[in-house]
């Protein structure tokens, strides 16, 4: 009898949990932009519910996540592990840089004509431009470890 899930199914659990995770972020720019039409009455109460949210949701995949870590890990599956380690660390920037580039939108939007604004909210693009390709970078690596690992069918979505 197995002592928990097998490595496909946590495998399979963090894909389907970097799936909620790109939903949430479409969920939270579209709020974000339905604030930023607001302006300049932004209806900040109603914002900053969304933000508690999508804070909570991402924190709860994060919680998931660790834990299919720990237990590829214990698992001495440390390659598959890493990977989600580090996919995770990535998604932990890329939160953090979202969050700096909704400030600077709204800067850009409060001072239109401040060009320091517009500079920074085209920086932070790019930077979450750059780690998005680093995590679809991992989630490659990890999807060609499970196929080496594993016959196709078991790490196929």
């Amino acid at each position: 009898m197995a002592s928990g899930p097998s490595i496909v199914e946590q495998v399979k659990k963090f894909q389907a949990l970097q799936e909620e995770r790109v939903l949430t972020y479409k969920l939270f720019e579209e709020g974000f932009q339905a604030y930023l039409r607001g302006a300049p009455h932004y209806n900040f109460p109603i914002y900053r519910q969304l933000v508690h949210e999508i804070t909570q949701t991402f924190k709860n995949i994060s919680s998931d996540v660790i834990d299919i870590i720990e237990s590829l890990k214990n698992q001495n599956k440390n390659i598959i592990g890493t990977l989600m380690e580090q996919i995770q660390n990535e998604e932990q920037l890329k939160l953090e840089l979202t969050a700096k580039l909704q400030f600077a939108e709204q800067n850009t939007v409060d001072h239109p004509h401040e060009e320091l604004h517009k500079t920074e909210v085209t920086d932070l693009r790019q930077r979450i431009k750059s780690g998005i390709q680093q995590i679809n970078e991992y989630l490659e690596e990890l999807k060609f470890e499970c196929e080496d690992l594993y016959t196709e069918n078991d790490c196929e979505r």
